[in-house]
């Protein structure tokens, strides 16, 4: 008798052990990227931050992207697809995807939505961004250092204000330590495409602009002013690797530490539906890979105005500003609010272009 209740005990144990040691199903994690996944450029710095989750959380995440997605009617197909097929926290970071993701989260309330560059949240959507023109304000200085033109040429996709202010930033940094440059703005009304990026940098150079900035996706600026030997700015990545002797510093944006917190959060139950505008001080953003021909003492410079704006003490948006129409935008001795800034839609005097063209 005894044998056989021991036989029981042991049976009830093993069949219980598998209910005691079940797997828990990893949180699937979804990123839909506006372009094509390339060796650089704003989808490269998300996949990095995607990687970056996928590391920090082995197997307790399961992470997966959908590149090349055009904002609109497209971007809602692929939420909604990511949202039906049990992602369960999903990224969405291009600013033309917010009403997308807001029309698809009202349909799937359980799943945690984060729209990176939106600006509307609702329960169970966050919304995030990064303070872009503080980095351009720095690249700015360095091209101003350098330009022998005093004429920078800028490669701009839309004009919405996350551009305008990196126009304005970049241009007031310039013009910070080079009074008589000027920045002239060339719009491609797209975010991606390479052939449009070169012919608009050609022009530019053309036109006497001896350094280049661009707020597109792909790398073609870069690799213009390489070809022709001029200076650039390269923009979300590191690109010396395409511009060896053309970049002068590199505007970065760092993204693996947000998602890893905002990918923790769903983990644990703490998500909430934040709005987070990061800059310098926050890592979000970091200016630095100088190229060769840069001088230590530019380096040094920029570098440590890169600190004044973490500190507080440098703020790019700080009067007097006026517009390039000669209105009088901020007085001296203000600054722009952070509303404001995100409301952005003018270009200050020193730029060649208008908001629309």
């Amino acid at each position: 008798m005894y044998k056989n209740l021991a036989a029981m005990a042991l049976a009830a144990s093993c069949i219980a052990l598998p209910t005691h040691a079940q797997k828990t199903e990893p949180l699937k994690v979804g990123f839909v990227y506006v372009a094509p996944l390339t060796d650089a450029g704003w989808v490269r710095q998300h996949e990095e931050g995607r990687l970056a989750v996928q590391a920090a959380f082995g197997d307790r995440v399961k992470t997966s992207y959908v590149e090349n997605v055009a904002e609109g009617p497209d971007a809602e197909r692929v939420i909604r697809d990511l949202a039906s097929t049990g992602h369960k926290l999903i990224f969405t970071p291009s600013f033309g995807y917010m009403e997308p993701t807001l029309k698809v989260a009202k349909d799937f309330p359980d799943v945690k939505f984060e729209s990176v560059t939106g600006y509307k949240t609702a329960p169970n959507v966050a919304a995030a961004n990064a303070r872009y023109y503080e980095g351009r304000y720095l690249a700015g200085v360095a091209a101003g250092r350098m330009s022998k033109s005093h004429l920078a040429g800028y490669v701009a996709g839309l004009p919405i204000p996350e551009v305008l202010q990196g126009i304005n930033a970049f241009t007031l940094g310039m013009r910070s330590v080079d009074p008589k440059a000027q920045v002239k703005v060339l719009w491609i009304n797209t975010w991606f495409d390479p052939a449009k990026e070169r012919e608009a940098a050609m022009a530019l150079m053309d036109q006497g602009a001896d350094v280049l900035s661009f707020h597109t996706a792909s790398t073609a600026v870069m690799a213009a002013a390489q070809e022709r030997g001029k200076f650039a700015i390269a923009y979300h990545s590191d690109m010396r690797k395409v511009a060896p002797d053309a970049q002068l510093v590199a505007v970065t944006h760092q993204w693996g530490d947000y998602y890893k917190r905002r990918t923790q959060a769903a983990l644990d139950g703490t998500w909430k539906p934040a709005n987070l505008w990061g800059g310098v001080k926050e890592g979000m953003i970091r200016v630095g890979w100088f190229g060769s021909k840069v001088p230590k003492a530019v380096q040094d410079e920029v570098l440590a105005r890169q600190k004044d704006i973490a500190s507080g003490k440098l703020r790019p948006f700080a009067g007097p500003i006026a517009d390039n129409a000669g209105r009088t935008v901020v007085a001296r001795g203000q600054a722009l609010t952070d509303s404001q800034i995100l409301l952005m839609d003018y270009l200050v005097s020193g730029v060649q272009g208008k908001v629309r063209q």
